[in-house]
């Protein structure tokens, strides 16, 4: 009955401030996937200003997925402690900061401790995300919540290079580094002063202690399986795309400035499709197997973006593929979410967030060492088959709702 009065009293807000807390959600993740755009958008600059390989700088995309791992993990169950608001302004500092010295190195090891470093800083961003969605919006809203709050990420990859391109040129990509941390700086004040997570209508009670994910739990196979396999194509596509359009098809940094918007918009596009469909079709169902199913199989395609020896035919395939990863993304966390209790929503969106870093981590090297073979179908079809297997693992072995769907949709 609590959860049912929280929900119509979330219908009655506003139209716009019901989307209110969602829409700077979405803003801190449009600055994170900034972030971490710019090395891949920068990369053709400072690997050849540093003399790095691709497997070197595929090892720096590695040290942020695993201390973003580890971060993830931590901060969800940080947010779930001691609230959203005390918890993001303490990890925005750590961002700015981390974020700031990639600017001021110049070699692997540094541009490895920066990125770990950022991992550290920027773990808490998805877990708040989905947490301020579900406690804010109600239950009918909550998978296009999701989608808002997450779809900074595919906005911040189509903006990035239309703004970092223009100063890294004229400046170079060391100023470039710095046009993210102030703004976080901005957004931090967005944050501290226009949302108020203790007047959420669903808001969580407050975790009376630290409470870890258990690895000894089919719920968080079952989650790990479904969300980091799934979301997979996402962080491939988005770190890979620059290296690869600029090897394979020989593209220079001022034409990729004018490309590389184009995959992230099908990503975005995707979250929002996807995530209507769920609201639509499946927001009472624990287990939408047909729709996620069919997500996994319209990822298939990626197998065959070097086939064609095309650039504009690569492109489309890879931004096919972000549509498809996008849905996978909303719809696996929400149903991967609903076997933890409402209390422990930030600790769910962290597992997923974790192990989609580490699935990263191991996957990107291993496309970095096939890329410098120029081995790119390899590389590629490893990075469409992954959701499927992720997609059985999760058929496979079913969990169960924590709480009643029936009663969260009274």
């Amino acid at each position: 009955m609590a959860i049912a009065r929280a929900d119509a009293a979330a219908h009655r807000r506003p139209g716009w401030l019901l989307w209110w807390p969602a829409i700077v959600m979405m803003l801190g993740t449009l600055l994170s996937y900034i972030d971490r755009a710019s090395l891949a958008l920068l990369s053709p600059m400072f690997l050849s200003a540093t003399h790095m390989t691709a497997q070197d700088y595929s090892w720096c995309i590695s040290a942020f997925s695993f201390a973003y791992m580890f971060s993830a993990l931590g901060w969800g169950s940080v947010l779930d402690r001691i609230g959203l608001r005390l918890g993001m302004t303490i990890s925005l500092f750590i961002w700015m900061v981390s974020s700031a010295s990639h600017a001021f190195v110049g070699s692997f090891l540094g541009f490895a401790a920066a990125r770990a470093a950022l991992g550290i800083g920027e773990g808490s961003i998805f877990p708040g995300g989905f947490r301020t969605a579900l406690d804010s919006l109600p239950i009918d809203k909550q998978a296009r919540g999701i989608a808002l709050a997450y779809s900074g990420s595919s906005l911040g990859s189509i903006i990035a290079p239309i703004l970092l391109t223009p100063i890294a040129i004229r400046y170079g990509w060391r100023i470039a580094f710095l046009v993210t941390p102030a703004l976080a700086l901005l957004w931090l004040f967005t944050w501290t002063g226009t949302v108020d997570p203790s007047k959420f209508p669903n808001k969580s009670r407050t975790a009376q202690r630290m409470v870890l994910p258990d690895l000894r739990e089919r719920r968080f196979w079952s989650l790990v399986a479904s969300y980091a396999l799934g979301a997979l194509p996402v962080g491939a596509i988005i770190y890979l795309t620059p290296l690869y359009l600029s090897r394979a098809f020989g593209l220079t940094p001022a034409q990729l400035g004018f490309v590389l918007w184009i995959p992230p918009a099908g990503l975005e596009t995707g979250y929002f499709f996807w995530g209507w469909i769920a609201d639509r079709f499946e927001r009472a169902s624990p287990r939408p197997v047909w729709l996620i199913v069919l997500m996994a199989l319209l990822v298939l395609p990626l197998m065959a973006v070097h086939q064609f020896g095309s650039a504009p035919i690569a492109i489309a395939l890879l931004t096919s593929s972000l549509f498809a990863a996008g849905g996978l993304v909303v719809v696996t966390l929400r149903t991967g979410a609903l076997a933890y209790p409402h209390d422990q929503r930030s600790m769910a969106a962290g597992i997923a967030s974790s192990s989609f870093s580490a699935a990263v981590a191991i996957t990107l090297p291993i496309c970095g060492h096939l890329f410098d073979r120029q081995l790119y179908t390899a590389a590629f079809a490893l990075v469409a088959l992954l959701p499927l297997a992720g997609t059985i693992i999760w058929w496979l072995f079913p969990v169960r709702p924590a709480e009643r769907i029936d009663a969260l949709t009274a």
